[in-house]
């Protein structure tokens, strides 16, 4: 295991074999958001977008949570306080730190996992719905909050959510902000799987470290034609996929896949 740098204490980095790990560091506050959070992704995500021998990231939460939003107790100070910055530089900022975190989890080369050990509530939501896939423990929550604050949800909650779940459910899951268990999450798509409390964090990474296992090429090419196939015609699709094909299939690790086909043994990717 290595260290992973993030420049800070807020935002914990390693990597263990082929599965890089951030984890949300502020178990005091349930891991809520701050600065030095934003600019921890900053640091790391294009470390592990250039390192070929990170094939998955997992995204976790320190403690009992795994991230419960934007700190509101610091948006009561704030509000309570004097001089404030304008709403033109408010939204210049957002802009830009939705940009490094939720979008740049969504243009990752990578897979990415977000694991879940407690509640996911608002923005921490948002976040855990921008990545790949989502594991959760038995006691996870999942709370889209934006509505008992009187806020209208952003880190992507609007994007994310209806392709998760639908529309009118996702609007539905916004407007009402009921508090959903981990169970309740599976049934609607939100989670693959659910793990027991107990082993949720072995269980987690063996859930990363097996995707770990697979050809890293052909999963990176996967996850670029699907964050694409809602943009594009079916023309532009289907060649995007034709060209993605015949990388991927003159790959070693193809003929490796090919090989250990044959052998009926299991194949042994390397990335080349």
């Amino acid at each position: 295991m290595s260290t992973l740098e993030t420049g800070t204490d807020h935002l914990l980095g390693r990597i263990e074999g082929h599965v890089a790990v951030l984890s949300f560091n502020r178990p005091e506050a349930r891991n809520a958001l701050s600065d030095e959070m934003y600019a921890g992704f900053g640091k790391a995500l294009p470390l592990i977008a250039a390192n070929s021998d990170i094939r998955v990231l997992m995204l976790t939460g320190e403690g009992v949570a795994f991230c419960s939003g934007g700190d509101v107790k610091g948006m009561h100070a704030n509000n309570s306080g004097g001089q404030k910055a304008s709403l033109e530089d408010g939204i210049a900022r957002l802009r830009y730190i939705q940009a490094a975190v939720s979008g740049a989890i969504r243009k990752l080369p990578q897979p990415v996992v977000a694991a879940i050990p407690g509640a996911a509530a608002g923005a921490g939501l948002s976040i855990a719905l921008s990545t790949d896939l989502r594991v959760a423990a038995e006691r996870a929550l999942f709370v889209t909050a934006f509505a008992n604050v009187g806020a209208s949800g952003d880190f992507g909650m609007s994007w994310f959510l209806p392709r998760v779940v639908g529309e009118a459910k996702a609007k539905e899951l916004m407007f009402t902000s009921p508090r959903l268990s981990a169970r309740e999450a599976l049934a609607l798509g939100m989670v693959s799987e659910v793990f027991p409390d107990a082993s949720f964090t072995d269980d987690a990474m063996a859930y990363c470290q097996s995707l770990a296992q697979r050809a890293p090429i052909a999963l990176r090419y996967m996850k670029e034609n699907i964050n694409r196939s809602g943009m594009v015609t079916i023309e532009a699709a289907l060649d995007a996929e034709a060209v993605a094909m015949s990388r991927t299939m003159s790959t070693a690790d193809h003929r490796e896949a090919a090989a250990a086909f044959v052998e009926k043994r299991p194949p042994n990717f390397d990335g080349r």
